[in-house]
């Protein structure tokens, strides 16, 4: 039988690193581990507020967090020019007040723009969803994403999506490929991430998995 296995985990140490830095006890690991996922989910919801409708989606591919013993440093890493990026200081200075005051420690954040945003699967992930609520043809939503990221030079692609696709009353599952996806290499570097879209059908789950390069 084939287990199912995260790809970022199974690649730690050699192609992945960690996103979070920080050392605790084993007592207090959970907790620490729990306030970071916090941490992300309020930055999430602030930039979902403060977006503006012409931008379509958040563009945060992912947010590194590095804690010391009086200071937590969170770098974001964003695809597209959004509200943090256009009003820099007094976006970031009002990011930061609101998630400081969420969690009562000191905090500094640092917004880091990236080259190639749809070679992100979060991004990718999220520009599909967005096509998905405007009732675009899963199909074509799969095939567009899939020629976004063929553009960043990226060795290949796997995209699925499951649920009630289209309203049918059966849930069914549908993926497509492009290029070579070597799950089982650990040396090969594989960016993954899930995502989830409601939709007025019903939850719909989208998994992406890029093959980036082979060590």
């Amino acid at each position: 039988m084939g287990q199912k296995r995260n790809p970022l985990g199974f690649r730690l140490g050699t192609t992945q690193s960690h996103h979070s830095f920080w050392f605790a006890k084993p007592k207090s690991f959970s907790m620490g581990l729990q306030e970071d996922e916090k941490r992300r989910n309020c930055i999430k919801n602030y930039v979902k507020k403060k977006k503006r409708i012409s931008s379509g989606f958040e563009g945060i591919a992912y947010m590194g967090i590095q804690k010391r013993r009086d200071l937590i440093q969170v770098r974001i890493y964003i695809g597209f020019p959004n509200f943090l990026i256009e009003g820099r200081t007094r976006g970031v200075e009002e990011l930061q007040m609101n998630v400081q005051k969420e969690f009562h420690r000191r905090l500094n954040i640092a917004i880091t723009r990236i080259e190639k945003p749809y070679g992100q699967p979060n991004i990718l992930a999220e520009y599909i969803a967005l096509q998905l609520k405007n009732r675009v043809s899963f199909r074509k939503a799969m095939k567009k994403a899939i020629e976004l990221t063929e553009q960043t030079g990226t060795k290949g692609i796997q995209v699925q999506i499951a649920g009630r696709i289209d309203g049918k009353e059966i849930a069914r599952v549908e993926w497509i490929r492009e290029g070579r996806v070597p799950l089982q290499t650990i040396h090969a570097k594989i960016d993954h991430c899930s995502h989830t879209i409601r939709t007025i059908y019903g939850v719909l789950g989208i998994k992406i998995w890029i093959f980036v390069n082979q060590e």
